[in-house]
């Protein structure tokens, strides 16, 4: 009986290999030494007997013998057969080890942990690789806490850090006051879900104001409004997560003349929305914002309040997409530091700069670019931790940078509980294989040698 798990087929393999080892080990017991000397005795007994003449005309006729000699048989039995003679010499219930010695079977095992340590070697970081991921941490966190700062609304508008000021003067620029108020009064820019109050619903939403209004549409969110946003100027509704966490959708009769019937019509309209808002008091949403209305729960604070109410409390203080874009800088800062680092110490690794392209963070192109961006984004957003921790404002959360954080998180955690093990399996199984083609290779040249002479019969 098998101490093992074997199927059929390796079952019938093993008992295979057990016969030809017995078979083998019995050839190697024929005692051949001597052989040669022995027939070069003989072939001297039959010189001194006068048959030296005899000996070269028969030595001379063994090597011209005809082409169109007649060649033996080699037969090749079937698998089945082989199978069948197997069980009759040696039985069933074989297993592979038993085919090795202690040593040999101490060698395989080192052998396989090699690999296993050759493939972890690819994904080990190095001083150097933990140093630029590290590096790249802190510096976008030091951006974010120097330069990005917390946005306080002032009798000159909404302020921050030195960065923060220029991105939103840079905006202001490019969407001048004037024209974004001409924008929004022309009926190209005109929405079924701008109701910036209840005085045009039909069914109430709770907290709808001019504060709020685009906080709780959906079709003002640049992402979700892409979807949500285009839909409801196809359909003429406006669908909206009030203050408490109500989905909201509703027919906004009063808005039937904003309705676009044309797909594409509905999507520049859309567009040019987004434009017309962008740089108003209360402007677009940071994407996403508008799904934290349904987190109706928490006590954060010495008031208390829920997940909800603190992230609209953000908005109303100047928590806006322009914000966001800041934010997102800090951020970039780290990807573009890390993928660069990296890029640089492969090149001066030998490998060349097509290799060194540090765009995938596939692992098989690259090996250790995701785990280093983790550890760079963990690092930026560990220090965004402590910011918010000591200033306790949530207006100093950076939004992108957790976002990043969860994004390199989930895939580090993939990789260690899923793919990991099953990649360095298929790594060390590949490297065997192909060890095992080139046994093929070098099997079918032997037997390939050992048959010229023959005709082959498989049976």
């Amino acid at each position: 009986m098998s101490k093992y798990d074997y199927s059929e087929v390796e079952q019938q393999i093993n008992n295979v290999l057990a016969h030809q080892e017995k078979e083998l080990n019995e050839i190697d017991k024929l005692n051949t030494s001597g052989l040669d000397s022995r027939i070069s005795e003989s072939e001297a007994l039959l010189r001194s007997l006068g048959y030296g003449d005899k000996i070269r005309i028969l030595q001379k006729q063994s090597r011209n013998v005809p082409v169109n000699f007649p060649r033996k048989v080699m037969v090749v039995p079937s698998w089945e057969n082989l199978c069948k003679e197997a069980e009759a010499h040696v039985g069933n219930g074989h297993y592979l080890e038993e085919l090795f010695t202690p040593e040999e079977l101490l060698n395989n095992e080192w052998a396989v942990k090699q690999l296993n340590y050759e493939y972890n070697q690819l994904h080990h970081l190095d001083k150097y690789d933990i140093a630029i991921c590290a590096a790249a941490g802190l510096l976008g966190a030091a951006v974010d806490i120097l330069l990005v700062g917390i946005p306080q609304k002032t009798p000159e508008g909404l302020k921050g850090g030195t960065l923060a000021n220029f991105i939103r003067d840079q905006f202001d620029k490019k969407f001048p006051e004037e024209e974004m108020e001409k924008l929004a009064n022309s009926k190209v820019s005109k929405v079924p879900y701008d109701a910036q109050d209840n005085r045009n619903t039909k069914i109430y939403v709770d907290g709808l104001s001019a504060y709020y209004h685009r906080l709780m549409s959906l079709g003002h969110d640049p992402l979700l409004g892409l979807i949500f946003g285009v839909s409801d100027i196809l359909t003429g509704r406006m669908t909206t997560i009030d203050r408490t966490g109500k989905i909201v959708s509703q027919v906004m009769e009063n808005y039937a003349d904003r309705k676009e019937s044309d797909i594409f019509a509905a999507i520049a309209k859309q567009i040019i929305h987004y434009k017309s808002d962008i740089t108003t008091s209360m402007g677009l949403p940071a994407p996403m914002m508008a799904l934290f209305n349904l987190m109706q729960f928490g006590k954060i604070g010495e008031e208390e309040k829920t997940v909800a109410e603190i992230v609209q409390g953000m908005y109303y203080e100047g928590y806006d997409f322009i914000h966001f874009c800041t934010l997102s800088i800090p951020v970039m800062i780290v990807e573009v530091v890390t993928r660069i680092g990296y890029s640089i110490k492969r090149i001066k690794e030998g490998h060349s700069v097509k290799e060194s392209i540090p765009f995938s963070t596939n692992r098989d192109k690259n090996p250790k670019l995701a785990t280093m961006l983790f550890i760079g984004h963990s690092a930026a957003t560990a220090v965004n931790a402590g910011k918010v921790f000591f200033t306790k404002n949530p207006m100093a959360i950076n939004y992108p940078q957790w976002l990043a954080f969860a994004k390199y998180s989930y895939q580090q955690l993939k990789l260690v509980l899923l793919e990991k093990p099953a990649a360095r399996d298929a790594y060390v199984r590949g490297i065997i294989n192909e060890e095992l083609t080139e046994v093929f290779e070098s099997v079918n040249e032997t037997f390939d040698d050992a048959s010229a002479d023959y005709i082959v019969v498989f049976e």
